[in-house]
């Protein structure tokens, strides 16, 4: 039986130290919580970024093409791959790309890029190329000669809207293909290599310069529930088997995927010793708060509470005051990750350093995940009781006699 009425008369009458103890709990847990909203939130957001800027939740190509991305490796029959697609249930859009590597240039200078071909319409919902629309306009499915370009491509060949460039590289038959061109529109995504690299067109019309009419290298697929790409990639390849395969991001994506998981061990391992540290601190403290009290185990000792009324006398109080420090640090630490959340920290002022990690996008957001945040108050609260054991085992080894002459 707990002796709640001692318990809670043992806090209010221990108030200073009752409240160091919560204010304690409360500020770690708030840290852990934070901590944990602030790496979560990094890691999700660049995932879904690289996700959806560009690659996107599911490609099609030639099984080989990953290997050998030449154009001996192309989707050959593209209107047979779309009779294929309309037949599968639980897929939002589908578009065609064909991408190739062509040489710019201008008046000024001359630089090697990636030209892509895309169905602008259907590519607004399968990438973020449209929303990322820096100055002019986005591409339409009737454009001819003009091209969407990389806000930072643009620097480097430095051309503005409405200005010419010419480019010229090697067709789908290896023959010479060349144009002339107007920018359209210029665009930034945030990831500074691929905004210094890439350039869009019309595939209808660039098909007809690279003589890849009814090709392409990527058949780009958008589920409606991104979270049953595994299930939609297995059905895909179960109807249009052959030479071409599907692929989820995980797949196209793996070493994104697998250096976020690394980075996540790492940040946890860090995280671990913060919990070590936050072990012994609470225990400190609560070794000092319980042997200020050992004459007065001693006396309820001498008057016949045994040693295991002291242990869970101390341990309901270790409790009470747990709780009541983990529920508020929880609840600061959530409020601040919703803030981190709705409003992500900016780091202006260091965009040179963030393009070391091929990112220009200097706002990291919080992760807001209440379950996540109840199991960081979970463990927060065990850690918390925990720490209090050691001190109040040893304490009860004291017989009456010597806890009552302590000093």
């Amino acid at each position: 039986m707990i002796p709640w009425k001692l318990v809670l008369k043992n806090i209010r009458g221990y108030r200073k130290r009752s409240v160091v103890t919560v204010v304690l709990s409360a500020i770690t847990t708030a840290l852990l919580v934070f901590s944990s909203a602030i790496m979560d939130g990094s890691h999700n957001t660049m995932i879904k970024n690289a996700v959806e800027i560009y690659p996107g939740y599911m490609q099609i190509t030639h099984r080989d093409f990953r290997d050998t991305p030449g154009y001996e490796n192309l989707i050959f029959d593209l209107d047979s791959l779309r009779r294929s697609l309309a037949n599968i249930p639980d897929i939002a859009a589908y578009g065609a790309r064909f991408e190739t590597y062509v040489l710019y240039s201008t008046e000024a200078r001359s630089v090697g890029g990636m030209l892509t071909g895309i169905e602008p319409r259907a590519e607004k919902q399968l990438s973020r190329m449209a929303s990322s629309l820096y100055e002019g306009e986005y591409l339409d499915d009737e454009d001819g000669a003009v091209v969407y370009i990389g806000f930072e491509l643009a620097k480097r060949l430095k051309v503005g809207i409405g200005d010419e460039l010419a480019f010229i590289g090697n067709g789908a038959d290896y023959s010479m293909a060349a144009d002339v061109v107007t920018v359209k529109g210029t665009f930034r995504t945030g990831l500074f290599d691929f905004d210094a690299s890439a350039a869009f067109m019309n595939k209808r019309y660039l098909d007809e310069v690279m003589v890849s009419r009814n090709m392409a290298t990527h058949v780009i697929v958008l589920p409606a529930n991104v979270e049953d790409c595994g299930k939609i990639e297995d059905r895909i390849n179960q109807e249009v088997g052959g030479d071409n395969v599907a692929e989820s991001w995980f797949r196209t994506m793996a070493s994104l995927v697998q250096a976020m998981k690394l980075d996540s061990v790492f940040g946890y391992i860090t995280l671990g010793i913060i919990f070590i540290v936050i072990f012994f601190v609470i225990m400190i403290y609560t070794l000092l708060t319980v042997y200020a009290r050992v004459r007065e185990v001693g006396v309820m000792r001498a008057i016949g509470t045994t040693p295991w009324g002291i242990f869970v006398m101390l341990v309901s109080e270790s409790v009470l005051l747990s709780l009541v420090g983990v529920l508020l640090g929880g609840l600061l630490g959530a409020c601040v990750a919703y803030y981190f959340y709705l409003n992500p920290m900016e780091f202006a002022g260091y965009e040179e350093q963030f393009k070391q990690y091929n990112m220009v996008a200097t706002a990291i957001p919080a992760d807001f995940a209440p379950l996540v945040i109840a199991r960081d108050m979970l463990i927060m609260f065990v850690l918390c009781v925990c720490s209090t054991l050691y001190p109040i085992l040893r304490l009860n080894r004291y017989r009456p006699m010597d806890a009552i002459r302590h000093v």
